[in-house]
């Protein structure tokens, strides 16, 4: 009973991590002309950094033996997770278009499972698959406004291509994150986005090179403390914890509920319209999850 328990808490702390996320790209899109973008990456790990050091800097210390003899993991797993996905998102989004990124993104859930498969042998039950297929057919009906006609415009380029690495880099930190040292939450985060910071810091630079400034403004604050904070340190946090807990075939699936988040941000926060497409494939989603949370909950 306490299993399932606490099953449905990481299900449940899934979907604020998804909203969490949403918000992150509706936060860069509203302050796109405002703060290029590898700048607002930089700044994101910088301030997410300075917010865990407070509390991670002395566990980290204790655990330094452990953290050095597993170096190479939390290198991959921050390279993957932290360095890689959000280059590929952040330079995609440049070259390709919204409803593209969306649907490429919807892949995860799928790549994460297959991956799993591959590397580990790990198994997904029927349930579990046909609640990924579900769940995906609502990203689609939003992705492309309930029009089967529309799959026929779609065009790949540059950007997609990227979007796909980011789609695989996400996956395998999925995956890999059982790979982890035995050290504390706390320090594993506070060393990837260190390893982040310092990624994004030669690719900030050059965009400075270029002329590309931030335009200084209280929203242009407010976004950097909002990306730095909660898409950063409590959406990371409550992943990897949940996917420890639920397993990375399942806490991958949770990427689904991003475009329905996204959806509903977009109307509350940028007065843009919801549709009956939007309401069928919000429905697919969370039906899709709810098939698959339901197979969660009854194995042991």
């Amino acid at each position: 009973m306490e299993t399932n328990r606490s099953r449905t808490r990481a299900l449940l702390m899934l979907g604020l991590v998804m909203l969490f996320w949403a918000g992150n790209s509706i936060t860069g899109r509203a302050v796109r002309d405002d703060i290029p973008p590898f700048t607002l990456a930089l700044g994101r790990w910088l301030i997410a950094v300075l917010v865990l050091l407070p509390f991670a800097a002395r566990q980290l210390w204790r655990e330094r033996a452990e953290a050095l003899a597993g170096w190479r993991w939390i290198l991959a797993l921050g390279f993957l997770g932290i360095v890689c996905f959000n280059s590929f998102v952040y330079t995609g989004l440049h070259y390709t278009t919204a409803a593209n990124a969306l649907l490429l993104q919807a892949a995860i859930p799928a790549a994460v499972t297959a991956l799993d498969f591959a590397i580990f042998g790990g198994r997904p039950g029927r349930m579990h698959v046909i609640g990924v297929l579900v769940s995906t057919l609502g990203v689609v009906a939003i992705v492309f406004r309930g029009d089967p006609g529309a799959m026929m415009q779609l065009q790949f380029g540059r950007g997609d291509g990227l979007l796909f690495c980011a789609v695989a880099a996400w996956s395998l930190y999925t995956v890999f994150l059982r790979k982890r040292p035995a050290i504390s939450a706390a320090s594993f985060l506070l060393l990837t986005f260190a390893i982040g910071a310092l990624a994004m810091a030669p690719l900030a630079a050059m965009e400075a090179a270029q002329g590309q400034v931030v335009v200084w403004r209280p929203g242009v604050l407010a976004a950097f403390a909002y990306v730095g904070v909660f898409p950063s340190v409590i959406a990371y946090f409550i992943y990897n914890r949940a996917t420890g807990e639920l397993g990375a075939a399942r806490a991958g699936q949770a990427i689904t509920l991003m475009p329905l988040f996204g959806a509903l941000l977009s109307a509350l926060l940028l007065g843009e319209r919801l549709h009956g497409y939007h309401f069928a494939g919000m429905a697919l989603i969370l039906g899709g999850i709810v098939l698959s949370a339901l197979a969660l909950i009854r194995t042991k």
